[in-house]
């Protein structure tokens, strides 16, 4: 697996892709190639801290399951995992950055329902987001806009810290309709087409 790594600042790299209750996950920046620099001799501590928890031999794809659907209580806290739309940012404690890349035909969405609350979120983080529905019964429809048919259709089960996710293929506009068990349903788009596009769907309300 080839993997690139990044020396970025410590406070820039546990800020950026972090979202909490009250803390937001970061748009896409604009910035040009000075925000980061590349290094090929870059201490690669964020892949050390992989190795220390044994998941130096996953995939991003691997990676993005596992972390999303862990507890909350056994979450790492000593880096910062981001998901983008083509690569799985780590970031450790030293701000030392490891990319992972995603596959092109694919795309990892997650996204928390929510009634009463919810939060800023543009890219997803697996170690730090939470969203208000904590291991509650929905129902999952994702429809593709051109051909209205269904990408995802089924009954699951939100993760411990609130949200779910799913893979979807890429160029994709389509409509996510989530509905829980009390019958309480909401709808949002959502798209796949470019490098852009949000991975943290935040805004679908039930009501």
């Amino acid at each position: 697996m080839k993997i690139r790594t990044f020396a970025v600042l410590a406070s820039a790299g546990l800020l950026l892709a972090s979202c909490s209750n009250n803390t937001a996950s970061e748009a896409p920046s604009t910035a040009g190639p000075a925000a980061s620099s590349e290094s090929e001799n870059a201490p690669d501590g964020s892949a050390d801290v992989l190795e220390a928890y044994g998941y130096e031999n996953l995939n991003a794809h691997e990676l993005i399951d596992t972390l999303d659907a862990l507890p909350v209580a056994e979450r790492p806290t000593d880096f910062v995992a981001s998901v983008r739309p083509n690569e799985l940012l780590i970031t450790d404690a030293a701000g030392t950055e490891t990319s992972l890349p995603i596959d092109a035909d694919e795309f990892y969405l997650s996204f928390s329902p929510f009634v009463e609350s919810s939060h800023e979120c543009y890219f997803h983080s697996l170690t730090t987001c939470r969203g208000e529905m904590s291991q509650q019964a929905i129902h999952v429809l994702i429809v593709d806009k051109s051909t209205n048919a269904a990408i995802v259709d089924e009954d699951v089960t939100t993760f411990d810290n609130g949200f779910y996710g799913v893979w979807l293929p890429r160029n994709l506009d389509a409509t996510l309709t989530v509905t829980n068990a009390d019958g309480l349903t909401g709808t949002v788009d959502v798209s796949t087409s470019t490098d852009e596009d949000k991975t943290c769907e935040t805004t679908l309300k039930l009501s």
